[in-house]
Parts: C-alpha cells; structure tokens; sequence
C-alpha cells in the first residue's frame, strides 16, 4: 500500500477494485489545520448505492458459502498490511481530520486489534444442535449471514468507527457497502478499500462510497440491503432509524454522549483531574465517549477546579502534522461555532471560565467551566469540543441523580478510593458502560460497546455482540426420507 494512498487520483472511477468514486458533485479533502487541498472526492448518488447494492448482492452468496478459515485468512492479512503500512495511514488520520499523532496511532492500534478479533469469528461455532421433538428427525440452530450490511460512518474515529462494523460482518460472510463521511473519505473508507483489496478480498464484496445525506438515505431505503451500521448523531441516528422502519431492515445506532465523570470526596484528585482532562481533551473533545459533566463532591471540588484548570491551561494547541501538540483543529468552522456558541451562553448564564474559552480559526483552547448548573447549555446539550464543565453536589446521591439526568446513556466513569463505593453507585447509573477509576474514553475490540437512551439502542461489537448484530437465526430440520402426513 505504500505511496498508493499518497499518489492515488480521488476522481479517478474504481479505486483498488472496491472503492466507487461516485456519480455526484467531487468535493475537496480539506486539512483542516492548514486548509490545504489534500485530494478530490466523487460523491455518490443514490443511483450509486442501488447499483452498489446490486453488485455486493449477487457477490455475497459465494462469500457466504467461502469456508471459514478463508474468510479469516483474509481478515488476518488486512491486519497484517495495517501494521506494515501504519505510518502512512497515520499520516492520512493526522492531516484529513485533525488527529495529534499519538491520537492517530491509538486508533490504528485499535482497528489492528478489531481485525485480528474478526479473524476468529469465522471458525468458531455457528450454532446448536437441539433436543429432537419427532423420532428420526435432526434439529438445529444456526447462524446465518444477514446479506449485505451498510455501514454509515463518521470522521471523528474515522478508520476505527467504520471498520468495527465493515470486518465483523465481512467476518461472518456478508458483503458491505460503505459510506464515510466526506470530510474523512480517505482515511474512512480509501484506506479500508485499499486495505482488503491487497489483502485478497473478492471484488464486490466491499464497495465504498463517500457521501452525504443522499446515499445515507438510499442505504436505509435499498431492500438490498439487510441491515445499516450507522455511527453518528443522535439527530441523523433518528432519521437512519425512522428511514430503515420502514422496510423492516435490522438497524444498529451507535450516537451521542454526554456522559459523567464522579469525582467522589475519596477520589486520588491528582489522577482525577488527570483523568478528567484527558477525557474531555482528547482529540478536541470530539469523541461521543468525551467526559462531558465533570459532577465533582463539594469538599474536594476547589482543589480539582485548580488541578483541572492547570491541565487545561498547558496544553499545547496547534497543527499536529508538523507540532508537538495536544490538541489539533476541530473538523470544521459550523463545530468550532457550536462549541464557542455553549461556551459563552453558559458564561452568560452565571458559569466561570477558568481556563481558555477563546480560539483561532479552527483551534479552540482546552476550555474549563466552574459554576455549571445543570439547567446550562454545557450542562444539558453534547458539546463534542475541548470543554470540561464542572458541576459540583453535596453528595453521593446528588451526584447519581444529576448523573442520570440526561437524554444519553452511553458512558461514566467514577472517581473513587474505594472499589467498592464505585461499583455501588456504578449499579445506579442508566450508562451502557461504567468505568471505576478510569476516564470515560475506553474501547476493547472483544467488549460489548453501546449506550441507552438517546446514545444508541444497545450494546453491539465485540465478539459476541457481532455475532447477534450481523447475523440471524435459522432453525433447519432433516429426515433421511419424507414420511406421509394425515392429509
């Protein structure tokens, strides 16, 4: 894959066999840092996804019927060819959206480990035998592929958010049709694309198609298509769920967060306000599993305002392709607007900036916010920048109910000296995930991921998880020869 990224031309028609430069207007890859023109995109139509489908549809029986340790086999070579050519995908997550580099290496780290977890799906048992309810008659349970699976993904992870859906189901004999966003075209779907082409993966099984709201709808209408992966907001995530309705397609919706870190009065603070500015500083704060409420107890509350505002206020911001940085840019100017726009609305609503709150083009300062009530815009909405609001309570209880008190569900983290305090009050939280003296930005490729609520409906990914998410149920019975019935 070397220099074939760097060299490729975007508008050209077939990328590596499986990326489709659609039909639609092209549109630039912009660096969000400098603003330099990295490449040109062709968007899709819906034409282009009908015709997607069509094509993953007559690949996908053959795939499907390809034994399991060839499937694998292929999966382990895409996992292979990543960690060789990392760096230059590195390089592409870095100036196409933004990411610092360590940030950059994480998520390759951890799409290698959701490839590597996919490789052994397809060699583990796919079924039950069942209790047999006739003399002579076999029964079984058995997993089968769904079909085709669209996958809608965003540009914030947006090599590890695609390819958590695209291996597993690609794993378990689907075909896929991905759609990434257009501001991480390259390094959310070319780079997929390119990835399982030299791994040796059959043609028209993967098709890739950068592209908007168009496409996305055409993915939920297509009856080619048996299910649609969507990670994004909780807006468009209602859409891509009302739209898939209502041709009865399964649909998995992975959304926002607002999600609470407790600092208890126990708490090791030092490591909690660590904690707590990684949580809510990384990668800009554009993350759905970013610490958006820090709900710290009133005794200890000043002295992590302090800690946490110190953090804040030494963190370097600038382009991470050429500075060793923190933070890099956010996506783009309507994201750096909404963050400004929370932040100053919860300042005039009576909240204290202790540490940044100004910005520069699209580099917003690691924000902390003292004072937060929870009727604020910092409080109540999904920021997705650098803005750390600090709401503080009296008590345990208090904290838990301000916790619970969102529209979200997706992830907490608790700050505490004692375990056990920690997991009672985790067994009071409405989250899909819990974290005890940890921050809230966590992901294992083998952990069942997913929130309640406005987050997503339900866990899914991991190892069991992709299987219930990606294929389904068939109950098949045999004889050795037909019997005659009383009709």
């Amino acid at each position: 894959m070397t220099n074939l990224l760097a060299n490729r031309q975007w508008y050209g028609k077939i990328f590596g066999g499986q990326w489709i430069d659609g039909s639609g207007e092209t549109v630039e890859s912009v660096e969000p840092a400098t603003g330099e023109v990295l490449g040109v995109i062709g968007t899709a139509t819906a034409a282009d996804i009908d015709r997607a489908a069509h094509i993953a549809s007559a690949a996908q029986p053959e795939w499907a019927a390809t034994i399991g340790q060839d499937r694998a086999s292929v999966i382990r070579k895409a996992a292979q060819i990543l960690e060789a050519e990392r760096a230059e995908v590195e390089r592409w997550l870095i100036r196409e959206g933004g990411s610092v580099p360590g940030k950059a290496a994480f998520e390759v780290d951890l799409v290698i480990s959701e490839l590597w977890e996919a490789s052994a799906l397809p060699t583990q048992p796919c079924g039950h035998l069942l209790p047999a309810s006739q003399r002579g008659r076999s029964s079984i349970g058995r997993r089968v592929p769904l079909g085709v699976i669209g996958v809608i993904s965003p540009w914030n992870f947006p090599l590890l958010l695609a390819m958590r859906a695209v291996a597993p189901a690609l794993a378990l004999g689907n075909a896929v049709v991905l759609k990434p966003d257009v501001q991480t075209a390259i390094s959310g779907g070319a780079v997929i694309a390119e990835l399982f082409t030299a791994a040796g993966l059959p043609e028209g099984l993967l098709l890739v198609l950068a592209g908007d709201a168009e496409p996305g709808q055409a993915l939920c209408e297509s009856p080619l298509i048996a299910m649609v992966s969507f990670t994004g907001s909780t807006a468009v995530g209602r859409q891509v769920g009302e739209t898939a309705g209502r041709t009865l397609k399964r649909v998995s919706l992975e959304l926002g967060g607002n999600n609470a870190l407790i600092v208890l009065d126990d708490a090791d603070l030092d490591a909690a306000s660590s904690a707590g500015a990684w949580g809510s500083f990384l990668h800009q704060g554009q993350v759905c599993m970013t610490a958006g409420r820090h709900i710290v107890l009133e005794s200890v509350a000043d002295r992590y305002l302090d800690l946490l505002a110190k953090r804040a206020s030494v963190l370097p911001v600038g382009d991470p392709n050429t500075g060793n940085v923190a933070l890099g840019p956010l996506i783009n100017a309507r994201q750096i607007a909404n963050v400004d726009r929370i932040v100053q609305d919860t300042k005039e609503a009576g909240a204290e900036i202790r540490a940044g709150g100004t910005y520069e083009g699209l580099f917003y300062q690691p924000t902390v916010l003292a004072g937060v009530t929870s009727d604020m815009p910092a409080f109540r909405e999904e920021i997705f920048g650098p803005v750390a609001p600090v709401v503080v309570v009296k008590d345990e209880d208090e904290a838990v109910r301000l916790a619970n008190d969102s529209e979200y569900g997706l992830v907490a983290a608790i700050q505490t000296g004692s375990v056990e305090r920690g997991e009672r009050i985790a067994d009071r939280l409405r989250t899909g995930i819990v974290h005890i003296n940890d921050q809230t930005l966590n992901n294992d490729a083998y952990a069942p991921f997913g929130g309640a609520g406005a987050s997503g409906n339900g866990a899914r990914f991991g190892t069991q998880s992709s299987w219930d998410e990606f294929t389904t149920w068939q109950w098949r019975t045999s004889r050795p020869a037909a019997q005659t019935f009383p009709f």
